[in-house]
């Protein structure tokens, strides 16, 4: 059995499903908005699309074995409580038939850093990103009652919290630099995580930057086929802009970030790859080097997956032009696409499959983005 990505048609926003050659599926981020649950609205029904490809456990409930949520935007967790069961596993209704999720992976600085900065612009957390910490709190209060979690209770902790508040917290804790394989309390041989991100800040001037930054949980995704333990590197980012991404190449190294499939940050944003402001600068805008480098380090082949409406010609940002041309310039010398998950046909989602030669994006079908890459996709793109 090969592993397998599938990443929606969202728009500006996130929402990837990964399979693992196990079989076990994980969710990264979610936005299933209300127009796409309307079936008299053109949206693309994404979540339909999600509930066709997850299966049923013994009980008839759909279910995830995780959900990562990186950040707690709007447009990372929108449809949440719409389309998933939150609260104990005994309360799920059959007549709502929402989505079980075993497990959280959920990091509660991302979400302290996302409140001072919202505090900043006069903001608060939108209602589904606050139902998303309500649960995360349920559960971690559960595991400190009783040192135990089963499905449908489990959450991992992405990154230390300050003052040491995830202190008693170490057997469900993933401290930032460290590689993890756990899924649903099992180690799982078909798939490792680098955790990168968040980082402990070291002074209060440092936490302020890192929130202005929109700060993240940053995953290197490594899944295992056909007896290939690194057949498709996937590097996730979520929000994080360029102080964050400065970091991160600050501290790990070339071999650490090298990916065969990274979802370019922040829908394609110009500000993960640059201090200054596209629309203000334009064509003077100058690159950050570090966190060009962070995001440089492509396994030949790579695919860079821009999760945003279509990129065009003009001051928005994101997505940005200006980072497209840099992430395809990132990919020149390894010959490898760069793709547009509102180019692919229809209300298809973009779908990558792993198998032991590496990863290989679903085809682009002739004719459409003006006609584009009519053969992206026919062979496997090995890594090397």
């Amino acid at each position: 059995m090969s592993a397998k990505t599938t990443h929606f048609k969202v728009g500006n926003g996130d929402m990837t499903l990964m399979v693992l050659e196990s079989g076990r599926c994980l969710l990264i981020d979610c936005k299933i908005g209300v127009a796409a649950d309307d079936p008299n609205d053109d949206a693309p029904d994404v979540g339909a699309q999600l509930r066709d490809r997850l299966t049923r456990d013994a009980s008839g409930r759909l279910f995830v074995d995780a959900f990562l949520l990186t950040h707690p935007d709007q447009d990372h967790c929108a449809g949440l409580r719409r389309h998933f069961h939150l609260g104990p596993p005994a309360s799920w209704v059959k007549a709502d038939d929402k989505i079980v999720i075993r497990e959280m992976w959920s990091s509660p600085i991302v979400f302290r850093r996302a409140d001072r900065k919202n505090a900043k612009g006069g903001h608060t957390l939108c209602e589904d990103a606050q139902a998303w910490r309500d649960e995360a709190r349920r559960r971690v209060r559960l595991f400190r009652a009783q040192r135990w979690l089963a499905d449908g209770d489990r959450i991992q902790i992405l990154g230390e919290d300050v003052d040491g508040k995830t202190g008693d917290l170490l057997p469900i804790l993933v401290s930032a630099g460290s590689v993890f394989s756990t899924i649903c309390g099992v180690t799982d041989a078909t798939f490792s995580g680098l955790l990168m991100a968040p980082m402990l800040a070291d002074d209060d001037a440092e936490a302020e930057v890192l929130s202005k930054n929109n700060s993240s949980v940053i995953v290197r995704l490594t899944l295992a086929a056909g007896g290939n333990p690194t057949a498709g590197r996937f590097l996730f980012g979520g929000d994080a802009e360029v102080a964050i991404w400065e970091r991160v190449r600050d501290r790990y190294t070339d071999q650490e970030l090298t990916y065969d499939v990274l979802m370019a940050p922040h829908h394609c944003s110009w500000h993960s790859l640059s201090w200054d402001s596209w629309s203000e600068k334009r064509e003077k805008a100058v690159v950050s080097e570090r966190a060009r480098s962070a995001l440089a380090q492509a396994a030949s082949g790579a695919i860079i997956v821009s999760s945003s409406n279509a990129i065009l010609d003009d001051n928005r940002d994101p997505p940005c032009i200006r980072a497209k041309r840099e992430y395809e310039a990132i990919l020149k010398p390894v010959s490898g696409p760069f793709r547009c998950v509102a180019d692919e046909p229809g209300d298809d989602p973009l779908e990558i499959s792993i198998s032991y030669f590496g990863v290989k994006p679903s085809r682009l079908l002739a004719g459409v983005a003006g006609g584009l890459a009519t053969g992206v996709g026919s062979e496997a793109l090995a890594h090397g």
